[in-house]
């Protein structure tokens, strides 16, 4: 079975700093390219996407970190285009945000966006297997793929929930936020930190977990995210603190 590659092109929350872009991460498999997120690190797409796949874009919520740098989509011109894949109401949404007068609106790019709203069945992306909401402040949206038996589980802003464990289970591949610090959390602003990030991979039986979604303000230099990963590594072998650049495969 061919490897799946997973860059990962932007790994901070909330905003770019010397450790990284905000959130995007690319999945190259044999058929297709899926992007994870449009924070700044989409950028970086075209020096990893060299074949004529179809791109699929999933967006799980409208946070401004994930989602601000689809104003950088203009900068491209991939002749199979683009498919935005996002919840239910958010066409409306990506076309007052990504137009005038706050960019170029997607149908004035060179770039051909399609938006399409995902909903019980998606027979245009069999690899999709589930998308389930978590528990955040605004909704929003992890997803589990299957490409070809190998499992890549997404799991972004949420504090610790159910259905993150649902989309986790027995996955290859778990990528989960981490906003806070080692011990931190909060109630009214719910998001993961290494060791709940590790519990719902422990809990899920994944075989691999990625943390990514560092908050700047509270991870501001690479120091705290080597303290992230060696948290993360006691609780849950397999596991590391992903980096802006980093390449695994699976």
């Amino acid at each position: 079975m061919p490897k799946i590659k997973v860059a990962f092109l932007g790994t901070n929350g909330w905003y770019d700093t010397k450790t990284g872009n905000t959130l995007c991460i690319l999945i190259e498999t044999p058929h297709e390219y899926v992007i994870l997120d449009a924070g700044n690190g989409i950028y970086k797409i075209d020096q990893y996407m060299k074949e004529d796949k179809p791109i699929h874009l999933f967006l799980s919520h409208f946070h401004l970190d994930h989602i601000i740098g689809l104003h950088i989509l203009a900068k491209f011109s991939f002749p199979q285009g683009m498919t935005i894949h996002c919840a239910k109401g958010g066409k409306r949404l990506l076309n007052k945000f990504v137009a005038n007068p706050l960019t170029a609106h997607l149908g004035e790019i060179k770039l051909k966006v399609k938006i399409a709203e995902l909903g019980k069945k998606n027979p245009s992306v069999p690899f999709l297997e589930k998308q389930l909401f978590l528990h955040h402040k605004a909704p929003c949206l992890g997803f589990r793929f299957n490409f070809g038996g190998k499992v890549i589980s997404f799991i972004p802003d949420t504090g610790i929930c159910d259905n993150a464990i649902k989309l986790a289970q027995n996955a290859d591949l778990l990528i989960t936020e981490s906003a806070f610090l080692p011990g931190h959390n909060s109630a009214e602003w719910p998001h993961l930190n290494p060791e709940t990030g590790a519990l719902i991979a422990k809990k899920a039986k994944a075989k691999k977990l990625a943390l990514v979604h560092f908050d700047a303000a509270e991870y501001p230099t690479m120091k705290e995210r080597k303290m992230a990963d060696k948290c993360v590594k006691k609780l849950f072998k397999n596991s590391f603190a992903a980096v802006d650049d980093q390449v695994v495969f699976v």
